[in-house]
């Protein structure tokens, strides 16, 4: 054997000793340590495969996303069809939000391997970042075909058919995920549960499941929530309270919670407490259901021309909003106003707005005339 050939062999196996070290640092994370070993073989070869991928890896694990691109495409000028440095390449354009050249690049790596579930999930998740839900469910589907329990597809599934009210389809695949993995502790899935029990008014299965969700962590804000509005819906708004308190304890200036704290008060009879929780939604900032909340308690308190006002200017902000108009035509009525309580419903149906208790409303003023 030549020195030529000898000096070749000692370099090709220097270069396969640096790539086998490059890629166990990459796995254990010591970044540094892998680029040197990869950028040490570029010094002699500048179109190696391994080191060209495990540089882009690199860079994708750092966040440097235009980086791994740059190196990604870079090995595939060479090696056009070279599946990992597609899958990196792929992710980094992903990472980088470009969610149509992720697709191109998916569908490419699909050509040499059409049943990875992993890359049709991937696929399936950049079709709905971009709104085409229904090429996102056709990939979804493709992905059960292969594998009927893979997760990430039934997750998935059920998170498309939630955003389109598809409650009890959504239940369908959370529910199976949650069979699948009895073992583990899914608070997302137990959570996406309960929500769909809260969006379907069946509040006491999604108790349930938020119970099992604060089993595993009890200040999750979440399971909290939808224990909260799971009992708001039954109308115990004693233990609703509760619920929003816990929330408050670690979110103190939660405007929304605040008002629905307020909310809970009132319903209650405790108007003190409530106009104390409104009044700090309104510190916070500008609330539509804080206004209205202590519009309700000056009505309870007789004090209709300050409820009549507050309702008003809530109008103005909110002109489609029917439970600000139904209220003003109620104290306009308490307070001997039929004509004022008649036109200011009008004023809702003019606007194009259909509601069933306007309208009821409506026929009732009319008929006690």
């Amino acid at each position: 054997m030549s020195d030529t050939e000898n000096q070749a062999n000692e370099v090709q196996n220097l270069i396969a000793e640096l790539s086998k070290l490059g890629y166990f640092y990459l796995k254990e994370d010591r970044l540094d340590e892998a680029e040197e070993k990869f950028k040490k073989i570029i010094e002699y070869d500048d179109k190696n495969t391994y080191a060209l991928v495990g540089l882009g890896d690199v860079e994708r694990k750092k966040g440097n996303f235009n980086e791994a691109v740059r190196y990604y495409e870079a090995c595939l000028e060479h090696h056009a069809d070279n599946n990992y440095a597609l899958f990196g390449l792929a992710d980094s354009y992903k990472a980088l939000k470009n969610y149509h050249k992720a697709i191109d690049i998916w569908e490419k790596y699909l050509v040499n391997d059409e049943r990875n579930v992993t890359v049709l999930t991937r696929i399936a998740d950049a079709y709905k970042k971009i709104k085409n839900f229904d090429k996102s469910h056709e990939v979804y589907l493709r992905a059960l075909e292969i594998e009927p329990e893979n997760a990430y597809a039934l997750i998935g599934l059920g998170y498309l058919n939630f955003d389109f009210k598809n409650y009890k389809e959504a239940l369908r695949y959370w529910e199976k995920v949650l069979t699948l993995q009895e073992d583990e502790e899914n608070i997302k899935i137990l959570t996406a549960l309960g929500n769909c029990h809260r969006k379907l008014k069946t509040f006491h299965e999604g108790l349930n499941y938020f119970k099992m969700a604060l089993d595993i962590e009890d200040n999750n804000f979440y399971a909290l929530f939808g224990m909260a509005d799971c009992y708001r819906g039954i109308k115990d708004h004693r233990k609703s309270l509760e619920y929003w308190e816990r929330i408050l304890d670690f979110d103190p200036n939660n405007k929304v919670i605040l008002t629905r704290a307020g909310d809970a008060c009132r319903n209650l009879g405790d108007l003190e407490k409530a106009a104390a929780y409104y009044n700090k939604a309104l510190n916070v900032g500008f609330d539509t259901y804080a206004v209205l909340g202590l519009a309700m308690i000056n009505k309870v308190q007789g004090n209709f021309d300050e409820a009549i006002n507050s309702l008003l200017k809530l109008v103005k902000n909110d002109p489609d909003n029917p439970r600000l108009y139904l209220e003003a035509s109620e104290c306009y009525t308490l307070t001997k106003q039929k004509e004022k309580a008649v036109q200011i419903l009008t004023e809702y149906t003019k606007r194009g707005n259909r509601n069933i208790y306007i309208s009821e409303m409506l026929i009732k003023l009319k008929k006690d005339k």
